[in-house]
């Protein structure tokens, strides 16, 4: 990671500027670079959530807050790879009683708009879904659902279990019939995702998903986690590809202040689509 380099390359692109208008610039895209994403995941006891972060993230774990402190506040972890951080929130479970509930409620909604993603586990072989489907609905309701991925976990539990370490054709079937249920009940936005962390299965789709969950801002850092065979070329490029249209939006952004000259507008709109295109070819530097 060379991030002096990068930011020359951008200082270049930008050299047509007064000098206050690609500082603006380049102190947000350092910003950008700097994005600590935040990733909830939730679920029931025995979901595995533990096993598919682990699967997933090839960070050095630091618990955040205080784990003898009351476990029904979400407990934080940070990942840490290189100078990059994330940070993942462990959210208490839901269907344990009902007055539990109604405390988690109240929590995952002043939690949910800090969240860049939520992480929804669902075991596969877990029939009684009623719980989850009204904290879904009730809860999460219209305005964070595009924030919810859905997963089903220890997918090789699917009937008929075998001891073969792959996945019976029957298996696939069953799964596939549970995908659809899952879209049934919570109408979801983004696609379910189906795993089996013991078989390594669907985690590189799973993961190709999460990246295109995202906000733009914060899939690079995202990328930067996972542990090396899930970083593919499909989500480094839906990574890079965010990046870029990112930087795009900074310059839309400082172009579209009140006070700009109008010579400084028409000289960032001339300069954007090169800043574009030297984000994407410099993301490497930073990611």
């Amino acid at each position: 990671m060379n991030n002096s380099e990068g930011l020359k390359s951008f200082r270049q692109s930008l050299s047509g500027l007064p000098q206050w208008a690609s500082e603006r610039i380049l102190q947000q895209i350092n910003q950008l670079t700097d994005y600590e994403p935040v990733i909830g995941i939730m679920g029931k006891t025995g979901t595995g959530k533990s096993s598919l972060c682990n699967a997933l993230f090839a960070g050095e774990v630091s618990p955040v807050s205080d784990v003898a402190a009351c476990t029904r506040e979400p407990l934080r972890f940070r990942f840490q790879v290189g100078g990059r951080f994330m940070t993942l929130m462990d959210l208490p479970g839901i269907g344990e009683s009902g007055a539990r509930d109604t405390e988690y409620a109240a929590l995952y909604r002043e939690q949910l708009p800090r969240l860049d993603l939520v992480l929804w586990l669902i075991k596969a072989d877990d029939r009684a879904l009623a719980v989850d489907e009204h904290f879904y609905h009730k809860v999460i309701g219209e305005a964070y659902r595009h924030k919810v991925l859905f997963v089903i976990s220890q997918a090789d539990k699917v009937e008929p279990t075998s001891s073969d370490n792959k996945l019976s054709t029957e298996q696939k079937k069953n799964i596939s019939r549970k995908i659809g249920l899952l879209h049934e009940l919570f109408q979801p936005v983004n696609p379910v995702c189906a795993v089996s962390v013991r078989l390594q299965w669907g985690l590189r789709v799973m993961t190709e998903r999460m990246i295109r969950c995202l906000p733009r801002e914060a899939s690079s850092s995202v990328v930067s986690q996972l542990s090396a065979p899930l970083r593919t070329d499909a989500v480094n490029k839906k990574a890079c590809d965010d990046f870029g249209e990112t930087v795009g939006s900074v310059l839309d952004a400082v172009s579209a202040m009140p006070l700009i000259p109008a010579p400084v507008r028409t000289i960032i709109q001339t300069v954007r689509d090169t800043v574009v295109s030297v984000a994407r070819a410099v993301w490497s530097f930073f990611f």
